[in-house]
C-alpha cells in the first residue's frame, strides 16, 4: 500500500487488494477514512476536521492521477 501523498498530517494511501468503488485511504492520527476517487467524497471512517478541507480538495485536484493508479494497479 503506497503512500501517494504524505501531508505531514495525514497521509493518502492506495490499498491495491480494495475492492470497488476506487477509492483512497485518508489516515491520521485516530482517523482512517475510504475517499471515493470519482467524487471526492467519504464514504467510509472519518476524517480529522482539521485536515478534511485540505484532504478532499487534493483528491478532486488529482483525480486523473488517481483513476490512473487505480486502473494500472488494478488490472
Amino acid at each position: 500500500m503506497p503512500v501517494l501523498k504524505d501531508f505531514g498530517g495525514f497521509k493518502i494511501k492506495m490499498y491495491f487488494g480494495d475492492e470497488n468503488p476506487p477509492h483512497v485511504h485518508v489516515q491520521c492520527p485516530n482517523f482512517d477514512a475510504k475517499v471515493s476517487i470519482k467524487d471526492a467524497t467519504i464514504f467510509k471512517g472519518e476524517i480529522d476536521k482539521k485536515f478534511r478541507a485540505e484532504a478532499l480538495e487534493w483528491i478532486a485536484e488529482n483525480r486523473a492521477f488517481l483513476e490512473a493508479t487505480w486502473t494500472e494497479f488494478k488490472t
